[in-house]
């Protein structure tokens, strides 16, 4: 079975895979493939400063906070920077997927908003209020300036909510997070 997970951004994805990948699942992370495809002498990291600019390279690296100050400045420089790695790392996803073992977890960011939702058995999405997103976010260094525009360059919460099978709510505590995905677990592995 493959399994789509997804949620905005600062939703608590992350914490759900994990606790999946706990349960037995095999997670494949989007986010992951898209930090190893941009890795120095990989392709999608030349193609990345001829868009952007030799200002993202730090040393031979990315230079991410500059990349994205730059990518989530405007809609066209985000969609540039979709036009890049979207392609890429679905080429690597889907050669993870087919090499994956058992159930597959596909934790995707922008699953509803790619329309990849559509090629999932199962599309659960993590459910959070923007303020505790925004909050979570400055936790983890970001503005709230910079929060709110990485969450505006994303789909609707009601969108992607409406492209789910399943709704996890990570509003309450971890023991909460964890019932619902307990429950979860039990619910397609008894179906």
């Amino acid at each position: 079975m493959l399994i789509g997970l997804t949620g905005g951004i600062g939703s608590g994805k992350s914490t759900v895979a994990t606790m999946l990948r706990h349960r037995g699942f095999t997670i494949i992370d989007a986010d992951q493939i898209a930090r190893d495809i941009v890795e120095p002498g990989e392709p999608a990291l030349a193609a990345l400063i001829d868009a952007f600019g030799p200002d993202i390279i730090d040393g031979q690296r990315l230079n991410r906070p500059k990349l994205a100050e730059i990518a989530f400045a405007s809609p066209s420089a985000t969609a540039r920077l979709n036009a890049i790695m979207h392609p890429r790392i679905r080429e690597e996803t889907d050669r993870r997927i087919a090499q994956a073992p058992g159930d597959v977890v596909y934790d995707m960011p922008l699953l509803v908003d790619l329309g990849l939702h559509k090629n999932m058995d199962l599309v659960v999405v993590v459910t959070v209020d923007p303020e505790t997103r925004v909050q979570r976010l400055i936790g983890r260094g970001l503005t709230a300036d910079d929060a709110r525009k990485r969450m505006s360059a994303q789909i609707s919460d009601d969108q992607r909510n409406a492209a789910a099978d399943v709704l996890i709510d990570n509003n309450g505590t971890l023991e909460e997070l964890q019932l619902q995905v307990d429950a979860f677990v039990e619910r397609i592995r008894h179906a």
